[in-house]
């Protein structure tokens, strides 16, 4: 089979694969909605410009981690287009620099290098120093499917920059979150999430040094526990103003893929058009809970296609919550306080 046909094939197979998915939807059989949350007049095809249509974000204040591309990018043009003074981090100072430019005087460059705690302690302290509420923080930044197993400190790669690295930042920033009037805090999970391992955090195996690395489930398990780390905070927001969801963005093409077999981008590029959102449509969902007032008092949720679901697997899971929660205080308890 020559590589022209093997992609036909290939292309073929996921486009039944999306067109099913469609007909399902068609029959009603879509997903499951938890009670007394609001659903909203958008959907999959929404932009984060038209989720935030008519909204004044003026003198508000969000925090978005990743903003030199993609989805971290088109929220901070869309939270300042609206009036929000943005503190956007990159990976260096200059990179975040760069992306802030263009929002002029409403955002702050900041770097923020997630699997360097003392980083996240830094920009958690300068954001301190400004001496504001934080009406929004956004968990966006992240890593997807690296080849081989990375570690840092002895830990699996994804799980340190998508979980251990927000928990920190947000820790160190609560304070500054409840002090809003109606403070939110969005973690950006994934419905990767399905490829968590069957217990859904494997505890005893957070090097990842276990078995057959495998690039999915090491993805999945991370997204998993950025959904148990905002299930669990918002417990613990109880009795304040200031809630937490986690949001499904979509599948877009970002640099978060640069790390994808050859066959991948192959593909994405023939037919990603079938199935993939465009970067606008993949920052509506976080927008929408960042920004919408019909969400106020929202919290433990989680999001896709701006409204919310009530997903599968492990991501209601509890008691899993509050275990990941106290692992990761230990982890990095030498940098909470």
């Amino acid at each position: 089979m020559n590589r022209r046909k093997a992609l036909a094939l290939a292309g073929a197979a996921v486009a039944a694969g999306t067109a099913a998915l469609v007909a399902q939807r068609l029959r009603g059989n879509g997903p499951q909605r938890p009670a007394g949350v609001p659903l909203g007049p958008y959907g999959a095809d929404s932009t984060a410009e038209e989720v935030t249509a008519g909204l004044d974000l003026g003198g508000r204040v969000a925090l978005v981690t990743g903003v030199t591309s993609g989805l971290g990018a088109e929220t901070l043009r869309v939270l300042t287009l609206r009036g929000a003074h943005v503190f956007g981090t990159g990976r260096t100072l200059e990179k975040a620099a760069a992306a802030c430019a263009a929002a002029g005087d409403r955002a702050t460059p900041l770097a923020l290098e997630l699997t360097d705690f003392d980083s996240v302690v830094a920009c958690a302290e300068a954001v301190r120093r400004a001496g504001v509420a934080i009406d929004m923080l956004v968990c966006n930044a992240g890593i997807m499917a690296l080849p081989t197993l990375e570690q840092v400190g002895g830990l699996e790669k994804h799980f340190v920059t998508n979980h251990l690295g927000h928990f920190l930042l947000v820790n160190r920033l609560l304070d500054r979150v409840v002090a809003a009037p109606r403070g939110r805090v969005v973690v950006l999970s994934s419905r990767g999430y399905i490829w968590a391992p069957p217990e859904g955090i494997e505890f005893d195996n957070l090097s990842g040094e276990r078995g057959e690395y495998d690039a999915n489930r090491a993805y999945g398990q991370s997204k998993l526990a950025n959904g148990l780390f905002s299930l669990e905070l918002a417990r613990r927001l109880a009795g304040t103003n200031a809630t937490s969801n986690s949001v499904h963005p979509g599948i877009i093409k970002t640099k978060l893929g640069r790390h994808f077999p050859e066959w991948k981008k192959v593909l994405s590029e023939l037919i990603g058009w079938t199935f993939m959102k465009s970067v606008p449509e993949g920052a509506a969902t976080q927008c929408y809970v960042a920004t919408n007032p019909r969400l106020a008092g929202v919290t433990g949720r989680y999001f896709a296609n701006c409204n919310p679901e009530i997903p599968g697997g492990r991501m209601e899971d509890r008691a899993l919550a509050a275990k990941l929660w106290s692992v990761s205080e230990g982890l990095t308890r030498p940098w909470l306080t």
